[in-house]
């Protein structure tokens, strides 16, 4: 398709990018924490690490996986904890040495964590002790070798690290993270790594950065490969994008969504770390009272988050009451942002709620809206620079301008496929190289897109892909239930909630024996918010059922 989009970009962002301008994150790395090593580059419940700490610390850390366990080059080391300052620490570190990083939901169930780290064969795990008890449950069965357990304190310093530990355990009545067994303790793996020099390894763009898991049309989530040189991409492309707005060394982030979701980790974590931003770490953005202070404790520039974030934080009567004087970039992605919440927001705050779209397939921007947009235009934006996009019939046939299809992406920031699964990979691109969405959209003659459908029935929690299949595997293994299908309903709150038609083999069966038997399988997010019972399912005349006929009250 002709870049038509061009025309419309905001003066100073260019049509393409220098995508070898670093081998690795590790090189951006380098380079970030020796021209801002005295800057603030994290804050987490009042504790700051400068770039300079961090480089030390993340050094340890590499260290610690190179000269202590002795991993090989490309090892998988996952992460498991929420946003807290361990896992810049550890995520840094682990790619610095020439590992991969598998990001993990703190929140899975033991069921969903097993399947994880079974399927990228970890080889180390570092857990927030509130989530352990998760990992005990499947551990014997796991291919791990080495358990580092951290705290919510270990890494604010000794009196205020001892207290908050000391109320969380007493709340939670949790086991303290030395007497697990066979675990290691943050601080210690960080001592053990101080013993030795971290080792240059050659990166490229070809090795693994990240393992990203997404929902798997299988059922089973699929881990996206997305490399040094697809992150290195989307990162040279989103501050291609935000340049112009923005000013090196001065800028302060808050970051509520968790690092390890793809936009929260490419767009806060590491796009504002190139630009010696601070970025503050938010552990709970569910407590909005507890988030409201802590924005008033900052004159922030930059905000990103979903749209059920932005609605709960304008829903707070003392949220209206900051100083926005200093934010200049608003951003909403993850999931659709509603008009009446980005009106509401910029009428609090001043600044217009900014609409980006991308996939953990895409590292994750693909579209973003100018940044100097006055009012919500209902479009995800524009490509950015160095991304191609066709809206495709199903055919496969390209279309143009106004005509509905799917949208397809082609970039140096597009995966190159997912995790020992080349028949998912093969069915999710076109013969010509295209990342085939399941978004179906049309773009005007200005190049703006708009997503008008979805072609899958993945469901949009609160900004988290659920897959029907997931949540159908499920509760067809419960043994009441004959049939079910899931499929995704509107929800004032977040966006898509799941609703489930089951037909029962058990008469007695009950809506809420069913939810609290998905508590126990599913994350919170992916768990049915309502079962509708029926004598039968919509099918095809093969036998499909049929969930778009359910979803459209049939």
């Amino acid at each position: 398709m002709e870049r038509i989009w061009l025309q419309s970009y905001p003066p100073g962002v260019p049509a393409e990018v220098d995508v070898d301008r670093y081998r690795s994150i590790g090189e951006l790395f380098d380079e970030g924490v020796r021209a801002f090593a005295a800057k603030t580059a994290y804050v987490c419940m009042g504790k700051s690490l400068s770039y300079g700490e961090l480089d030390i610390l993340s050094s340890r850390f590499a260290a610690y996986l190179q000269g202590e366990l002795g991993l090989p080059k490309g090892a998988r080391v996952a992460l498991m904890m929420p946003n807290v300052l361990q896992y810049p620490v550890a995520m840094f570190g682990t790619l610095r040495a020439g590992y991969t990083v598998v990001n993990v939901n703190p929140l899975y169930t033991a069921r969903e964590l097993e399947h994880q780290l079974q399927d990228a064969d970890v080889d180390v795990i570092v857990i927030l002790e509130n989530f352990a008890h998760t990992l005990q449950q499947v551990r014997a069965r796991l291919p791990l070798k080495h358990l580092v357990v951290t705290s919510l304190g270990e890494m604010l310093g000794f009196a205020k690290g001892a207290i908050v530990d000391f109320v969380v355990r007493r709340v939670k009545k949790m086991v303290p993270a030395w007497q697990l067994d066979g675990a290691l303790s943050f601080s210690d793996a960080l001592a053990q790594g101080a013993r030795h020099a971290l080792r240059p390894v050659e990166v490229g763009h070809d090795d693994i950065a990240f393992l990203q898991y997404t929902g798997g049309t299988t059922g089973a989530p699929k881990g996206a490969i997305l490399s040094h040189g697809n992150i290195v991409a989307n990162l040279q492309q989103a501050h291609a994008w935000v340049k112009p707005f923005i000013t090196e060394g001065e800028e302060l982030i808050i970051t509520a969504l968790p690092l390890y979701h793809i936009f929260s980790l490419t767009a806060n974590c590491l796009t504002f770390f190139k630009v010696g931003a601070t970025n503050v770490l938010i552990t709970n953005p569910r407590d909005i009272p507890g988030f409201v202070k802590e924005l008033g404790r900052h004159r922030f520039t930059a905000i990103t988050g979903v749209n059920t974030l932005f609605n709960a934080l304008l829903n707070n009567p003392e949220f209206a009451k900051l100083d926005f004087s200093s934010l200049r970039i608003a951003l909403g992605g993850g999931m659709a942002v509603q008009q009446a919440v980005a009106e509401k927001w910029k009428s609090v705050t001043g600044q217009a709620l900014i609409e980006a779209y991308g996939l953990t397939e895409t590292s994750p921007a693909v579209t973003i809206n100018p940044l100097d947009l006055a009012e919500f235009n209902h479009s995800i934006g524009l490509p950015v620079p160095s991304t191609e996009i066709s809206i495709r019939d199903d055919d496969g046939l390209e279309l143009g301008v106004d005509q509905r299809g799917e949208l397809c992406v082609r970039g140096p920031q597009v995966s190159r496929g997912y995790w020992n699964r080349p028949e998912d990979t093969a069915r999710a691109f076109t013969s010509d190289g295209f990342l085939r969405t399941g978004d179906i959209a049309v773009i005007d003659e200005k190049g703006y897109i708009r997503i008008v459908d979805r072609k899958k029935d993945m469901i949009l929690v609160s900004g988290f892909n659920v897959y029907p299949n997931e949540v159908e595997d499920v509760l067809a293994s419960h043994p009441g239930v004959l049939e079910v299908a899931a499929v995704g309903v509107p929800d004032e709150h977040s966006g898509e909630a799941v609703k489930v038609f089951v037909v029962r083999k058990d008469p007695a069966l009950t809506e809420q024996a069913l939810i609290a038997y998905c508590r126990d399988k599913l994350t919170g997010y992916k768990v049915p918010h309502r079962v509708e019972f029926r004598e039968e399912l919509p099918k095809t005349n093969v036998g499909k059922i049929l969930r778009r006929a359910l979803r459209d009250g049939g």
